[in-house]
């Protein structure tokens, strides 16, 4: 079509020219050759027939018209595609998308069989953009209207700003200058790419503002400093704590949120959210800010009731450091699959990493796992081939499970509101002695799963699911099994210290169970919200300098006129070192006259204000 319009457009003033004569000619070509027809006998009338059906159904020209005018017939079709080019055009157009539609509407190409192997082929931490929105997943619980409200028109009005994928940009933002923070392509092995964020001279000048002011141990600071530089991530981070623990809950949201704007606008243009292949290290400071930005975003998002999305800000987290796992994610993905109905996902994690990373010494994927492949036994809508493999999973998996972690049962039991039968409480498998009996590693790791998990398992059909397992192991346990006496000897070689990316994500996570077992060593020291923990071999591009250290032999009197008058010092100057003592009866002379100096000044600015006049001091008499 856009040849044929490219060859009529050097004629395209003929045919405004001689439209009309075109149309009056194609007519009266059309009656002179059905007169030619109808003289040549009953053979051309069947061709003429054949020909009219077919030019009816409009897939081909007509043939029985080539064959006795075929000059005639083909300047006809050119004139004819000339003057309804439009309507010509669009019929053809429906045609095709007909034609299509039918082709992708058979049994082999069919939409949802192209979707599932698209699907099954992506990478495991591949991350849709469309995922990262929790608009989108809240139009999909309450549908748009109830979503968005009024806000459409609103946004047709509202001044232009730049698209991002992880957060949308609010107009009571401050205005976006640039920061001084840049993204470098360190290099690429092996189909990675390994990024890393730097700051800039000046970013680096606030970023010592605001460890001054973090020292200050006030927040106003942090507030002031924001309010000059107002996409300081650091000071976004650490007041967005300040006001959660204020309960200010939507303030402390949307400094998360523009704390991430200000990263992503400094984006390196081949960095990708959803390749899964761009890696960033957090043994470099400036990169933590990005890890701990994004742990936080889906934090609130898991507690606004966006299970789906906080999914996918936890895959994108694990996808940028898989190997080290900072924030040690893998503690919380099992629980944001299951929240969000991704059994699958949760299954397949656990098939393609459990040979290399050992998920199921992880209590929350040892029963996280057989609970998803029970939930997927229960879905109808699957084949019963599927469901059966999926109910024998889980019956071997949260069997293995109650072996390996026998202190979880009770716990998990005693959130959950059942009372377990005589045989069970009264057991020492699963007794108490099985919870005082385990290091304190492994009891880090299963209270925050008891703590983080046990409403999904408060569901009935869950429990009378899992009762008969719990009497099978006790069945097993009485008889001696050897996989009773492999798990307990497992437990006592492992498990004897937590790293340090455990303690960091009990820290951040905030679970009242997990964190009253962090170990003494965690606890006695100052845990700052913008670096909680800081990795012991970390890669530092610059310092903060050194304060000026004041003299420590300072007399009482100059350190109470200090105390008053910041900037006054009694010695003057800090000599260099290669000043002589011949000067020192000189410098106590200039310190004593700026010591006089100093209270001189003080006496005279000391005004003694009057109390304020009552104009009517005949009506306090009555509290007297």
């Amino acid at each position: 079509i856009p040849a044929e319009e490219s060859e009529d457009e050097p004629v395209a003033g003929e045919e405004r020219a001689d439209t009309r004569l075109s149309q009056q000619d194609t007519a009266g070509g059309s009656q002179q050759g059905s007169k030619d027809r109808s003289k040549e006998g009953p053979g051309s009338e069947e061709a003429a027939g054949d020909g009219q059906g077919e030019g009816q159904e409009a897939e081909q020209p007509d043939r029985a018209l080539a064959s006795s005018n075929k000059p005639r017939k083909k300047k006809k079709k050119r004139k004819t595609k000339k003057n309804s080019a439009g309507e010509t055009v669009e019929d053809n157009d429906l045609e095709d998308i007909e034609s299509l539609l039918e082709r992708i509407e058979e049994p082999g190409l069919a939409p949802q069989s192209q979707g599932g192997v698209i699907a099954d082929s992506r990478p495991l931490l591949y991350v849709e953009h469309r995922n990262l929105n929790p608009e989108n997943e809240l139009k999909r619980y309450f549908g748009a209207r109830a979503v968005l409200g009024d806000q459409r028109p609103r946004q047709r009005q509202r001044q232009y700003v730049r698209s991002m994928w992880l957060t949308a940009p609010k107009n009571t933002w401050p205005r976006y200058s640039k920061t001084g923070i840049t993204m470098q392509l360190l290099d690429t092995r092996r189909g990675v790419q390994h990024f890393t964020f730097e700051h800039h001279r000046e970013y680096q000048q606030v970023q010592f503002k605001f460890l001054d002011a973090v020292e200050s141990m006030d927040p106003n600071n942090i507030v002031l400093l924001l309010q000059m530089n107002p996409y300081h991530v650091d000071s976004l981070l650490q007041l967005s704590d300040v006001c959660r623990m204020q309960e200010d809950q939507e303030m402390a949201r949307d400094l998360i949120e523009r704390a991430l704007y200000s990263l992503e606008c400094a984006f390196h243009p081949v960095f990708s959210l959803t390749s899964g292949t761009c890696r960033l290290n957090y043994r470099r400071p400036e990169n933590r800010a990005f890890f701990l930005a994004l742990f936080k975003h889906l934090m609130f998002l898991e507690k606004r009731g966006c299970p789906r999305t906080a999914l996918e800000f936890c895959k994108l987290i694990l996808s940028l450091d898989p190997e080290n796992d900072p924030l040690c994610v893998l503690l919380l993905i099992d629980f944001l699959s299951l929240r969000a109905r991704e059994y699958t996902f949760l299954t397949r994690l656990f098939q393609e990493w459990e040979s290399h990373r050992n998920l199921s010494q992880l209590p929350n994927f040892a029963f996280s796992v057989p609970l998803a492949y029970f939930f997927l036994s229960q879905q109808e809508e699957r084949p019963e081939l599927e469901r059966s493999q999926a109910r024998e999973r889980a019956a071997r998996l949260v069997q293995l499970a109650l072996i390996m972690f026998p202190s979880v049962l009770m716990p998990l039991l005693d959130h959950c509101s059942v009372q377990p039968d005589a045989r069970v409480s009264s057991h020492p498998f699963f007794g108490l002695n099985a919870q005082i009996s385990q290091s304190p590693a492994l009891n880090q790791l299963t209270s925050l799963y008891v703590g983080r998990t046990h409403t999904l398992w408060k569901d009935p059909a869950v429990m009378a699911w899992l009762e008969p397992h719990v009497h099978e192991v006790l069945r097993m346990v009485e008889a001696r099994d050897a996989l009773v006496q492999e798990a307990e000897h497992k437990r006592k070689i492992r498990y004897q210290s937590a790293p340090r990316n455990i303690y960091r994500h009990i820290i951040l996570s905030e679970m009242k169970e997990a964190t009253a077992a962090l170990p003494l060593e965690v606890t006695s020291q100052p845990v700052m919200g913008f670096d909680p923990l800081p990795p012991l071999d970390s890669i530092v591009s610059y310092t903060r300098p050194e304060r000026m250290s004041h003299p420590s032999n300072e007399s009482t009197l100059s350190l109470f006129f200090r105390s008053l008058l910041p900037n006054f010092n009694l010695q003057g100057d800090i000599r260099h070192d290669g000043d002589d003592e011949a000067g020192a009866a000189q410098d106590l002379n200039q310190g004593v006259n700026r010591l006089m100096a100093a209270m001189r000044d003080m006496l005279a600015n000391i005004q003694f204000q009057e109390p304020p006049r009552e104009d009517n001091p005949e009506g306090d008499g009555d509290w007297d």
